[in-house]
């Protein structure tokens, strides 16, 4: 896995076709605004790896929460859910809120 800086983290997304996009914040986070076309599995609640392991393990996987820490224990999970290619948003939606890029809601 690698963890990445906002804007490496925005070119990697943008310059891969086929991925997931993946919040693992609250429904309540998620709702204040979220990066494009992001997939919300909280990572608080008890199917979290169960709902995980639902997603392509074919597909690279841009993994971000608040500030780093949930996105840090999901991509442990995802590594032993046997995805390969995982990018962990360094900062999460903190450092990427800061930096003015666009989310929606």
């Amino acid at each position: 896995s690698q963890l990445l800086e906002v804007k490496a983290f925005d070119a990697r997304m943008t310059s891969t076709k086929d991925k997931i996009v993946l919040d693992v914040r609250t429904s309540e986070e998620y709702s204040q605004g979220h990066l494009s076309n992001a997939v919300m599995i909280d990572y608080y609640q008890s199917d979290f790896k169960q709902r995980l392991g639902k997603l392509d393990k074919a597909k690279p996987v841009f993994v971000y929460c608040a500030a780093g820490a949930r996105s840090e224990g999901a991509v442990q999970v995802l590594k032993e859910l046997g995805f390969k290619q995982i990018y962990d948003l360094k900062g999460g939606m903190n450092a990427w809120k800061k930096a003015k890029m666009p989310t929606v809601k």
